[in-house]
């Protein structure tokens, strides 16, 4: 463990193994880090935080600290990060409020780009990527390998499904289906995430499939979507990807991004 002289660590705080904190920074008594967590410098935790191991969090980021919510009254919520997460500078994540589960949570493996923003009450996949001040309100649900681009605001309750990628500078109001790809100033579907399908390694057949219901869930205007839902439903169900978008649609309760209309 390596331990900045120009550092104050709190005491009650719990360090792992092999953890290294650089200079200026600041961590609360009930903040927990992970085996071999590294502060660069300069980053301030506090409240009832804890971060997995191996996360790399780079200057003058803020984890932990009171809430934007203007009804939040001092309860004791949580901010749990997961494992070999890259946090970079100006990065902001806020705990949870009484007002939903009482924590925010990141999973694993994700970069967070220079002044990215994830609100209180905010559940964040497993490999999500954040680029450059993309924003999170309060409560939004971010599913896996999801990409935010840079300057994208994601509105309150939101949710983005699994591989979906949201545009830069889009403003994101409507729950986005996992695969989605999101582009517009008020952010519109605009197909399907080919090019993250194809990084992913997901086959040539799969995505055909995919693009084959999403065909049939957004541009046949015979039936309405909740039928079309139904009609999709019976289709595919032994098709694990596909489900994956019925999954998320299935008790959806917030409006849709849909496509443009022409």
């Amino acid at each position: 463990m390596k331990i900045h002289p120009t550092s104050i660590i709190e005491p009650g705080a719990k360090l792992g193994v092999g953890v290294n904190i650089g200079p200026f920074c600041c961590v609360g008594k009930d903040v927990v880090l992970g085996d071999h967590v590294e502060l660069i410098s300069h980053i301030s935790i506090s409240g009832l935080t804890m971060i997995g191991e191996k996360t790399k969090i780079f200057p003058f980021a803020s984890i932990g600290h009171r809430p934007q919510d203007l009804k939040y009254a001092g309860e004791p919520s949580k901010t749990i990060i997961g494992s070999n997460n890259m946090i970079r500078e100006y990065v902001t994540i806020q705990p949870g409020t009484a007002g939903d589960a009482m924590q925010t949570v990141v999973g694993d493996h994700c970069l967070f780009m220079v002044g990215s923003h994830v609100a209180h009450d905010c559940i964040v996949g497993n490999h999500v990527i954040m680029a450059n001040n993309a924003t999170l309100a309060g409560h939004v649900k971010i599913g896996d390998y999801a990409i935010i681009g840079g300057l994208a605001a994601v509105k309150q309750r939101v949710r983005i499904g699994d591989h979906a990628m949201i545009g830069g500078m889009a403003g994101v109001e409507h729950d986005v289906i996992p695969f989605g790809m999101i582009v517009g100033e008020r952010g519109w579907l605009n197909g399907l995430n080919l090019v993250g399908l194809k990084r992913r390694g997901f086959s040539k057949d799969a995505i055909n499939k995919l693009q084959n219901m999403y065909s049939s869930l957004f541009t046949t205007d015979d039936q309405p979507l909740s039928e079309r839902f139904k009609t999709l439903r019976e289709k595919y169900t032994d098709d694990e990807d596909v489900r994956i978008i019925l999954d998320f649609l299935d008790g959806q309760t917030n409006s849709l991004c849909q496509p443009k209309a022409v």
